[in-house]
């Protein structure tokens, strides 16, 4: 009886990455983003009505009473650092949970299997969290616009900061969800450095208001000049002027992505 004829063996040759794994970074920023956006009311809607409560609060407390601030109502002065604030928690928070919930789920396997670069991983991390700070920070933003009269003097200067600080603090978040071994290790960074630096940096209170050798110290911090760059795009030049601000940025992003890529290299706290 004849054999049918059989089709010879099909080789597939491995598939060249070229020097960026572009299909894998996309790949890997979809399911990021699409995590946060599945729980919406804890990732956008709860620091909108935060952010809403912190501006109702202090204009009643105070608007009446604090007076212009840098030339503009107190009210219009606090608005653009809330939003700010809001944009760096959540990016800082989106980066840090991701990571730990991958390390305590052991889903990190897959990631660790995947043929990702260090520097993919950290970008597709990274500009997931930006995403989520950006979005966050334009949602606060219009709902805030019908309460507040805030005027874009410096779009360039808007869209820098917004995009420095949320991309400082998501590459901050990839530190510590690497350094972490728990949720209570989180929680701890959270509430005892995070919060504190963003609220104590220039958030509710302008730089002036402090004694000589505390505005130094101010003036080089970097969540300071994230706070204080963003609002010059609102209402004008501030304490640290456009230029300091826009190279501590630069710097501090340069030098946390290089700590980021190093440790993700090195795998400690993140290869089981």
């Amino acid at each position: 009886m004849p054999q049918p004829d059989l089709a010879p063996p099909v080789t597939l040759a491995p598939r060249q990455l070229g020097a960026v794994n572009w299909l894998g970074l996309w790949t890997l920023y979809q399911k990021e983003v699409r995590r946060f956006l599945k729980v919406t009311a804890q990732t956008v809607v709860g620091p909108l009505v935060m952010a809403l409560l912190f501006l109702a609060v202090f204009a009643v407390a105070l608007g009446s009473r604090r007076g212009d601030v840098n030339g503009v109502a107190y009210v219009v002065f606090l608005a653009p650092g809330l939003i700010i604030m809001s944009v760096a928690q959540n990016a800082f928070a989106n980066a840090s949970s991701a990571l730990l919930i991958a390390k305590t789920q052991g889903t990190i396997v897959d990631l660790l299997m995947a043929p990702l670069r260090p520097v993919e991983l950290v970008l597709a991390f990274t500009l997931s969290a930006v995403t989520r700070g950006l979005l966050v920070g334009l949602v606060i933003g219009v709902a805030m616009a019908p309460f507040v009269a805030m005027e874009i003097r410096h779009a360039g200067l808007i869209l820098f900061h917004a995009l420095a600080a949320a991309s400082v603090m998501a590459l901050l978040g990839i530190l510590v969800g690497l350094w972490a071994e728990r949720m209570d290790n989180l929680a701890a960074m959270t509430n005892f450095a995070i919060a504190p630096l963003t609220f104590l940096s220039g958030t509710f209170y302008a730089a002036s208001d402090l004694p000589e050798v505390l505005q130094g110290v101010l003036l080089v911090n970097p969540f300071f000049h994230m706070i204080d760059g963003f609002r010059q795009g609102f209402i004008g030049p501030g304490a640290g002027g456009p230029g300091p601000g826009i190279a501590i940025m630069v710097a501090a992003n340069i030098a946390i992505f290089g700590l980021c890529h190093a440790a993700v290299a090195r795998g400690r706290r993140l290869k089981p």
